[in-house]
């Protein structure tokens, strides 16, 4: 059941949900949580579509906020707000609010967003591209528990990585960690297989890649250890390697869907290590409403090794032409070392 309403307020959508939820027969909806969208009109149609999967595993109110910018002051000065109520089949296992902002309404998101918020509730709120450099003072930011961004969909992604860390929050978090969960899981698994010292380490990926930065960071934090970040054509993450005092552990991805797991004295083994889909991230995102400790022990690590890094980066971003290709007209990016100093096993996240 869909309801469009033009020019209209928050008490109003909230009356057409309370009107559609009872056309539809269900005047009560167990919902867990409200996930608010903060996108555009180009990427919102993938990033409900995700937010759809992910409901039928965590039921929720989800609000798209839309923001239309006004191409002249006469087109600021005429505010508005259009609103689109999805229920039923068309809003999968929970409700769907897409609320597009006109004019000067758009500097008062929040205040839209408030009213329509689930009572009792949490509330994440989720950024699929470009999401503000502190999204804990943001103000729509400041309305949720767990704030989910995602650093590979910015222009430069390597270096927002550095602006992550500045700015963390507890609550914050990225899908561009949320990718590395499985890696994280099977790596620490592995080393609990054997009773071995990690002395060194070299992470494999594609160039740009925020994901391959963070999994090289937890490795040299966690493990104390110095980590090699060598660049390869993808897809994503392809190769760790470990070098321990009983022999190496590998753990390859060529293809971007099967990996072999190497470890000296066994037998090779097959697992699957599958590029998740959007909707297995925020669904995962959304199993936890606690604080990552780990993400941000992480992300602080990196902080420092990606100095020389980022300053390269603006060098080549002064000499490129600005276009949306940006990272991949770039310089490669200075390999990174972490220091050295007593190697420990890794600890399960």
């Amino acid at each position: 059941m869909k309801t469009d309403l033009t020019d209209t307020t928050s008490s109003k959508i909230n009356k057409a949900l309370v009107l559609g939820r009872r056309a539809i027969g269900t005047p009560a909806i167990g919902m867990v949580l409200t996930l608010v969208i903060v996108t555009d009109e180009e990427n919102a149609y993938d990033a409900l579509k995700a937010a759809n999967e992910a409901s039928r595993e965590h039921p929720s109110r989800t609000l798209v906020v839309i923001k239309r910018p006004s191409r002249s002051p006469r087109d600021r000065a005429n505010a508005r707000l259009d609103a689109e109520v999805r229920l039923g089949a068309d809003a999968s296992t929970g409700e769907t609010v897409v609320l597009r902002l006109y004019g000067e309404v758009i500097d008062h998101a929040q205040s839209v967003v408030l009213p329509l918020l689930l009572p009792d509730a949490p509330v994440v709120v989720w950024w699929p591209v470009q999401g503000p450099a502190d999204p804990a003072s943001d103000p729509l930011g400041a309305l949720g528990q767990r704030r989910v961004t995602d650093s590979y969909a910015s222009e430069h992604p390597v270096r927002e990585l550095s602006q992550r860390a500045a700015s963390y929050t507890p609550g914050d978090t990225d899908l561009s960690w949320t990718r590395i969960t499985p890696w994280r899981s099977m790596l620490a698994a592995a080393l609990d297989q054997v009773a071995c010292q990690v002395t060194a380490a070299e992470v494999e990926g594609e160039e740009f890649n925020p994901s391959v930065e963070l999994l090289a960071m937890w490795l040299a934090d966690r493990l104390k250890i110095p980590v090699k970040r060598s660049a390869s054509s993808g897809p994503g993450l392809t190769a760790v390697r470990m070098e321990t005092d009983c022999g190496p552990i590998v753990l390859d991805r060529p293809d971007g869907s099967l990996a072999t797991l190497c470890i000296e004295g066994q037998p090779d083994r097959a697992v699957a290590l599958k590029r998740r889909e959007t909707s297995e991230l925020i669904a995962e995102e959304l199993r936890r409403l606690d604080p990552d400790d780990t993400y941000a022990s992480a992300l602080r690590y990196g902080v420092d090794r990606l100095g020389d890094a980022g300053r390269s980066r603006d060098d080549a971003d002064r000499g490129s032409s600005g276009s949306a290709d940006g990272p991949a007209d770039e310089k490669p990016a200075a390999k990174k070392t972490a220091s050295k100093a007593p190697a420990k096993k890794a600890a399960a996240k």
